[in-house]
């Protein structure tokens, strides 16, 4: 393994963090443009593998695969640094948005200036669609399970969808496969001590809440819980958010609360940021210091389960994918992947709209992803300076 100086490595983390906007999908992009093509830290079938494994777990997806991009590069230390250099940054946003969201919840200014970084992330994402397809398309059977992929996650949007078919995506690959002796005896090893951690938070933050009435204990046990049970991204916790944190408990009002989501999609890194928004926002009663403490809390919160799940799972990963069964299954987790990619793409092309301003900014972005002649930061400003001007 070639060694990677970490300080680079982080700094180009933070350009996937500042020019990653519209959800997993659309980070993957960025991942494959910053981090496979322009910077070669792995390979791009290393990153379909990464993006296959992370989508049958619970959790950030593309923060897991973010930090899982650090642990094999450089280890369980750069994998910690990655995560804060990744989270930090929208984790901040946010909570400055908590104190002063009211001043760009009417502003058509600010929303009009923002509106063509949908249809750039709706770029990245076709261009990530285009690059991964011709990757895993290897025979017929992965451009048949390529085209299931897209049609069952295109029609079916349920968070248990994407796990689900992922698997079975390996179970048709392996069947299908003529090779004997497949299941072969490997050493896993596992790190047992992150499952562990897993629980004991769990558990322990539930107890915790019930037995001390404290508030920042409450946010944070209702976070790491967000955190543990959705699959599928920042768009899917929100609704299981909004149940809780309005209608429950009535932290914010359904204006608020949707003002900060609006925000977010105009937002660089993950969306998972939204948590620190909601935290900071449900203890604005409790002085600005007590809000900042909130909020953190909020996005630690939300971070950390699938953190510890990654570091559990990716070892054995390693080890696992040794075993001629699982190394066979890979054909068709990638392929489903990849489906699962392009039909991430047409949904976002269709919510964005069609109109021809936004097209143009979509094919733009596409070329200059491919052309690989403009950095990720300078395309998001020149994006942004396009929609002020143009408003």
């Amino acid at each position: 393994m070639r060694k990677i100086p970490t300080l680079q490595f982080l700094k180009d983390v933070l350009i996937c963090s500042l020019g990653a906007f519209g959800g997993p999908e659309a980070h993957y992009g960025v991942f494959l443009d910053q981090m496979v093509q322009k910077k070669n830290y792995i390979t791009e079938e290393e990153m379909i593998e990464l993006i296959a494994l992370c989508g049958v777990l619970p959790g950030p997806s593309s923060t897991q695969t973010m930090v899982s991009i650090g642990y094999k590069v450089g280890g369980m230390k750069l994998a910690w640094l990655t995560l804060l250099v990744w989270a930090l940054p929208a984790m901040a946003i946010m909570t400055l948005f908590s104190f002063v969201y009211q001043l760009f919840d009417f502003s058509d200014t600010f929303q009009n200036g923002i509106r063509y970084l949908g249809p750039m992330a709706v770029g990245f994402i076709v261009a990530a669609a285009f690059g991964i397809g011709k990757k895993v398309v290897k025979d017929k059977l992965t451009l048949v399970l390529l085209v299931i992929g897209a049609l069952v996650t295109y029609f079916y949007r349920s968070p248990w969808i994407f796990p689900a078919i992922l698997i079975l995506g390996g179970i048709i690959s392996t069947s299908f496969s003529k090779e004997k002796e497949i299941f072969n005896h490997v050493k896993l090893n596992p790190p047992w001590k992150y499952l562990v951690a897993f629980f004991v938070f769990a558990i322990g933050s539930v107890l915790l809440a019930m037995v001390w009435d404290n508030h920042i204990f409450y946010l944070f046990e209702s976070f790491y819980r967000y955190g543990y049970l959705v699959f599928g991204g920042g768009q899917v916790v929100i609704a299981v958010m909004y149940s809780d944190l309005v209608e429950l408990n009535k932290f914010m009002t359904s204006e608020q609360f949707l003002a900060g989501y609006g925000l977010v999609q105009g937002m660089p890194g993950p969306m998972f940021s939204f948590a620190s928004y909601v935290g900071g926002l449900a203890s604005t009663d409790r002085g600005a210091l007590y809000q900042i403490f909130a909020a953190f809390a909020s996005g630690v919160g939300i971070f950390f389960p699938g953190t510890l799940l990654i570091f559990f799972v990716y070892p054995i990963w390693e080890n696992l994918k040794k075993v001629k069964a699982v190394k066979l299954s890979l054909k068709g987790i990638n392929a489903i992947a990849g489906g699962l990619i392009v039909s991430a793409a047409i949904l976002l092309l269709q919510k964005n709209g069609l109109a021809l301003d936004n097209l143009i900014a979509t094919v733009v972005t596409i070329i200059l992803i491919l052309s690989k002649k403009i950095p990720i930061p300078l395309l998001v400003g020149l994006t942004i300076v396009a929609g002020f001007i143009l408003a």
